[in-house]
This record gives structure tokens, sequence and C-alpha cells, in this order.
């Protein structure tokens, strides 16, 4: 993929985390991990009617942010963890100017811990 595409997909990609609801909905999946979550039970902890979230799903499936695979009358959603690497990185790919030192302490204030 060119540079100009690549560009072009990350703004898709930001465009459709650039509203609280499905950033919510991102993060939590994220969370969920490989196991993701039911479509019910994410417009239930989301506080959103069934619709309006199959619509915020929907846009970011279209990304490609997230997966859904159908389990008889259920969707499942997962986020999809090499496309958000490949954001990430996108994101990151001109940092530090080759000076890795100028991102260290980003670098280290990456965890794996909820933040509150």
């Amino acid at each position: 993929m060119d540079d100009l595409s690549t560009q072009v997909w990350a703004v898709d990609a930001l465009g459709a985390m650039a509203h609280e609801t499905r950033l919510s909905v991102f993060r939590m999946l994220v969370k969920a991990g490989p196991d993701g979550m039911i479509a019910g039970a994410i417009a239930e902890h989301c506080g959103v009617p069934p619709s309006t979230m199959s619509h915020h799903l929907a846009t970011l499936e279209r990304a490609g942010l997230v997966r859904s695979e159908r389990e008889s009358r259920l969707i499942r959603y997962r986020a999809d963890f090499p496309v958000m690497r490949r954001l990430l990185a996108f994101l990151m790919q001109d940092c530090c100017q080759g000076m890795p030192e100028m991102c260290s302490a980003l670098m280290a204030g990456l965890t794996c811990e909820p933040l509150n």
C-alpha cells in the first residue's frame, strides 16, 4: 500500500473512532480480547438502543477496526488487533526522527493496565 492510500485508510479508521460511543465500543472490544462480545451485550453495556448500536458497529466494521461473526441468532464482534497495530504503527512511524530516546517516555508509559 502506498503512502497516500495508507493515509486515506488511517483517516477512515480514525474517523470511525471519532465518536464517543464508537471509541468506547472499540476500547471495550480491545479489552474483551479475542473472545469479543455479543452485539446485545455491547449495546446494553453502553446504554444505547440496539438499532443505534448496530449503526456504530457497522461503521467500525466498515473501517476494518472490528470483525463480526454470526453465532446462531447472535452476532459476536471482536477488535481486529492486526489492524489496530497497523494504525498505531502508522501514527508512530515518523516518531523520534531517528532518535529513539525522544519516544522512550511514551514507550515506557505503555502498559496493559486499565487507565482510571
